[in-house]
């Protein structure tokens, strides 16, 4: 398995370019890049961006280990505005754009939600329309997926849907298609599951993995730790990766919480993923 950190881990201040040269620096073999509304990678980016990005991984040596977005959560897939809708399948057209022009083989995507608590005022759905209009969604993105080469990828997130291992096994299988799978990230299975347990049940339907910790008795996004401080029990993890044959990239994703010194969490993460992955 492949050692990367996503970029919402770093310092928001820092540029693309720095984030990369800290990352390798680090010792991870990739950066996971994040679309955004505007800025160095928006939704108006184009082939000067990707030059320009692309040159900066291949001068540093460093891959690019994903393409996520945090777009979703202003953007659902199961809002009742069908504006809404529209812009997030129009998100995701972007991402699988971007992805292909990388050489990404899956990118993160949040296929909406029936309600968010950490955002507040946020849309509160229906859970059946929103299973109905998820799957509509992301049955129309098949195909953009196909011709893109590159596997559209759904994360569990604290969004009250998709809440279990068999409910997102079924969910993937029931849009039947190779180029949609899971993005399983290990520390928000946590809050109300086992993350070993989802790995094995989802099996071969992942395609990407998240690295996070969380502590349980502390509760809420206050509850996610370093590596290796909170309660997932990485030792299983690593066995059910390797039981389904996963060999694809992890990805830390970090909260950038240190008031000080606050490129450190990037070193504490690396050496962490490197006891977890057997490194050292």
């Amino acid at each position: 398995m492949k050692k990367g950190i996503n970029i919402w881990s770093f310092n928001g201040d820092l540029s693309i370019a720095d984030c990369i040269k800290l990352a390798k620096k680090a010792g991870f073999d990739g950066i996971e890049l994040s679309l955004n509304e505007t800025g160095e990678l928006g939704l108006a980016s184009g082939d000067k961006e990707i030059r320009e990005i692309k040159a900066r991984l291949e001068d540093a040596s460093l891959e690019i280990a994903g393409l996520a977005t945090g777009l979703y959560w202003d953007y659902p897939m199961t809002s009742g505005n069908k504006e809404l809708q529209t812009k997030a399948i129009d998100v995701c057209k972007k991402q699988l754009e971007l992805a292909a022009a990388f050489g990404v083989d899956a990118i993160l995507v949040i296929p909406g939600a029936v309600g968010v608590d950490f955002i507040p005022g946020s849309e509160v759905t229906d859970y059946e329309y929103a299973y109905e209009r998820a799957q509509e969604s992301i049955a129309q993105l098949v195909p953009y997926a196909q011709a893109a080469g590159v596997s559209i990828a759904i994360e569990n997130v604290w969004n009250k849907f998709l809440l279990s291992p068999l409910e997102m096994r079924s969910f993937i299988d029931d849009i039947g298609s190779d180029f949609v799978g899971s993005y399983f990230d290990v520390g928000n299975a946590l809050q109300n599951g086992y993350p070993e347990q989802w790995i094995r049940i989802l099996a071969h339907r992942i395609k990407k993995v998240h690295f996070k910790d969380y502590r349980r008795e502390a509760g809420g996004l206050h509850g996610f730790v370093d590596l290796l401080a909170g309660d997932v029990n990485y030792p299983a993890v690593m066995e059910s990766l390797k039981a389904i044959g996963y060999d694809n990239y992890v990805t830390a994703e970090m909260i950038p919480a240190y008031t000080h010194h606050t490129d450190q969490i990037i070193y504490n993460t690396s050496n962490s993923m490197d006891a977890i992955l057997g490194r050292k």
